[in-house]
Parts: structure tokens; C-alpha cells; sequence
């Protein structure tokens, strides 16, 4: 087992096992778990355990018996193992980072979903917030509104009219306050009655 190189898995998992037996977790004539216990614990195979077990049988570390699993031999051996191959990566670090993932990745699943919702909430209630008929007015680059903010520019006492959205660059700011900028190329969604269009128009373009 070179180094830099990740170790199978049932090596590193026998790592494992015997870095357990040296630390003394598992003592000396005591009896290892069942394979199926062990292939719950660590997420693999039983077969990946038996080949486990038999690489640390060829070390002297346990010993297996017919019927009756794999007793544990010498925790010596177990720390010389350890030793030998401790440049591997621990079984127990990647279980580690990957639950630290699932739950991450839980979360974000979570975050995603309550935006979803979002956009469709303000999605049905933004068609459905008003009887009046919404318009849209581009601001073009000589427009005095520019670097300007909706309440700097007094826009619903000079037009009768309500700012609802913006457009710009592709999203849609919904509801801009009084602080909201007006910029270049912003295409503003207002409501109103029909007589307002025009007076918009001007007072973004004129």
C-alpha cells in the first residue's frame, strides 16, 4: 500500500478495526463483531468485511474459527499494523465528511424548496394584487430619472401612478421601496388607470 494512494476499502476498514484493537476499544480473547453488525456500522458488504477480517488474520491480529467468528489475538500486532499503515486514510474520516455532505446537502435541499414556494407565492400574488391593469415604460439613457431614487423623484405625485416591479438584466425587483435606484435600460412596471400611461412616459423620457 503505497503512499498518496487510497486504500481499498476493506483495508482501510481492517485499519480501522485494528487501530481499534490497539487503542484498546476492542481487547485481547474478546470476540469481533458479526460480520452483518460490522457491514451496518461501516455501510459495506459482508463480503467486503470477510476480506476485512482476513487481511487482519494474515497479520496475526484475530483469528477467525469456523462458527464462531474472529477472535481477537494481540493488540501488539494491532499497533504495528497501525503503525505500518498509518499514512491511509481512515475509513472513519470519509463516514465523517460524508455525513457533514448529507446534511449540507439537506439543508440546501431545504433552502431551495422554500425559495420555490416563494417565487410561486409572489408569482400568484403579483397577478392577483390588483383590478388595475399593469404597464411598462423603459427608461432610456437620457432619461432624468437615472441614479435617481423613487422617492427623489416623487414619481407616484407626478404621475398618479404606483412603481409595483422593475425589470433589469433579467430579474424583476418586486415592490422597490423609496430607496430603489433608477438605472439605464430599467424597465419599470407600474399600475394605474389608463390616462396615466402617457404622463409616465414623459416624466421618465421627456
Amino acid at each position: 500500500m503505497e503512499n498518496n494512494v487510497i486504500a481499498p476499502i476493506y483495508a482501510q476498514i481492517a485499519l480501522d478495526i485494528a487501530l481499534r484493537i490497539s487503542n484498546g476499544d476492542l481487547k485481547e480473547n474478546s470476540k469481533v463483531y458479526g460480520r452483518s453488525v460490522l457491514a451496518s456500522e461501516y455501510g459495506v458488504s459482508p463480503e467486503t468485511i470477510r476480506r476485512a477480517m482476513r487481511l487482519l488474520e494474515d497479520m496475526r491480529i484475530v483469528e477467525s474459527k469456523q462458527n464462531s467468528g474472529s477472535i481477537i489475538l494481540s493488540a501488539e500486532n494491532a499497533k504495528k499494523y497501525v503503525e505500518k499503515f498509518s499514512n491511509q486514510n481512515d475509513i472513519r474520516v470519509y463516514q465523517r465528511s460524508l455525513n457533514e455532505l448529507l446534511v449540507q446537502h439537506e439543508s440546501i435541499c431545504s433552502k431551495i424548496s422554500e425559495v420555490a414556494r416563494s417565487i410561486v407565492k409572489i408569482n400568484e400574488n403579483f397577478s392577483q394584487t390588483t383590478p388595475f391593469n399593469s404597464y411598462e415604460v423603459k427608461i432610456s439613457q437620457n432619461s432624468k430619472l437615472i441614479n435617481k431614487t423613487i422617492g427623489d423623484s416623487m414619481f407616484w405625485q407626478n404621475t398618479a401612478a404606483t412603481i409595483i416591479a422593475i425589470r433589469r438584466s433579467g430579474n424583476i425587483i418586486l415592490s422597490p421601496g423609496p430607496y430603489a435606484i433608477f438605472q439605464i435600460d430599467d424597465t419599470i412596471v407600474f399600475i394605474g388607470d389608463t390616462s396615466c400611461i402617457e404622463v409616465v412616459t414623459d416624466f421618465i423620457n421627456n
